[in-house]
């Protein structure tokens, strides 16, 4: 069973923080309150748990440890959970231990990358595109999450 905390370094002052895996609102720095990067790894048992307690929209990585283009965008993927750290929470769930979660989201193919408003797949993409395709994705996709916002009040 996994800690229900991580530690995060902060990236403005480098102070060390927990953050729950788990929770609402947005994680920030205890010392210099800047919004922390959000990076947590699920499985079956607590998928739902910490995708259903996110207020921010979650970027769901489906990855596999032998997937050469997985270990190659993951990298790129952990540098835009800083760059857009309290906008997005980065979900990583490696799929050979985790089926049921690649099976609720059909994957064929990998890496998969979702981006998830609660439930909702607001966008998906198969494959690692280079880290400049990844950002302009990521943020029409929370732009898009950003305009569902708006228009439900």
């Amino acid at each position: 069973m996994q800690s229900t905390t991580d530690v995060v370094t902060c990236t403005e002052c480098g102070r060390r923080n927990r953050v729950q895996r788990s929770a609402t609102g947005i994680p920030r720095c205890g010392h210099c309150h800047t919004p922390l990067p959000w990076i947590v790894d699920a499985s079956d048992d607590d998928y739902d748990e910490i995708v259903g307690s996110s207020t921010i929209p979650v970027l769901l990585d489906l990855w596999a440890p032998w997937c050469g283009p997985c270990r190659f965008v993951s990298p790129a993927l952990e540098r835009l959970a800083v760059t857009h750290a309290g906008r997005v929470k980065l979900l990583k769930v490696n799929v050979d231990e985790a089926p049921a979660i690649a099976e609720r989201f059909g994957v064929r193919g990998i890496p998969t990358l979702i981006v998830l408003d609660g439930d909702e797949v607001v966008a998906r993409q198969t494959g690692a595109p280079p880290e400049d395709a990844l950002q302009a994705w990521l943020a029409d996709a929370l732009g898009v999450h950003q305009s569902m916002q708006d228009a439900n009040g």
